[in-house]
């Protein structure tokens, strides 16, 4: 299994975020060049108070927020715009943890009803943009973002889903 789940908030399962962590997670992998059978990700399935609790310890954020992701390793690039470096497998059979992340079903749902999306289309992106999080990717630089939503755009569009930064 690529992602190991705990889902806090039940609502996710009325739209199977255990196959949509999948799909994404594998979509990213695989648009990055590694097996997804090398790699394992831990999502967790919350709801805004949890994700507020963690944004305010890990972020001095006390509000809440759609998606956070802790990386297990930096890989950043050092340069603007550059590919961060790639994780390495750990051995066969035993896949490499990548990090976690937690989503918050309350914050995915008005966001998706504000932008006029569906909440499975919404949550892809958002585990989609978790994902390369957790290899390194950000979007603080310039050229850094131009990188990532390109990415993003790309591996959306391959699972049929229209580019989330058009209006």
């Amino acid at each position: 299994m690529l992602v190991d789940l705990v889902i806090e908030e039940p609502r996710w399962e009325e739209i199977d975020l255990p196959a949509l962590a999948e799909r994404a997670a594998a979509a990213v992998l695989a648009d990055q060049g590694l097996d997804p059978a090398d790699f394992e990700i831990s999502l967790l399935g919350c709801n805004d108070d949890r994700i507020a609790q963690l944004n305010a310890d890990f972020r001095g954020k006390p509000r809440p927020t759609n998606v956070l992701s802790w990386p297990s390793e930096e890989r950043a690039a050092e340069e603007d715009g550059g590919l961060p470096d790639p994780p390495e497998p750990f051995a066969p059979g035993m896949p490499e943890g990548l990090g976690d992340i937690a989503i918050a079903y309350e914050t995915c749902v008005r966001e998706a009803g504000e932008q006029g999306k569906s909440l499975r289309d919404h949550s892809l992106h958002l585990l989609v943009h978790g994902v390369l999080h957790l290899l390194g990717f950000d979007h603080i630089r310039d050229g850094d973002a131009a990188l990532m939503e390109e990415i993003e755009v790309r591996v959306l569009a391959r699972m049929g889903i229209l580019n989330p930064y058009e209006e």
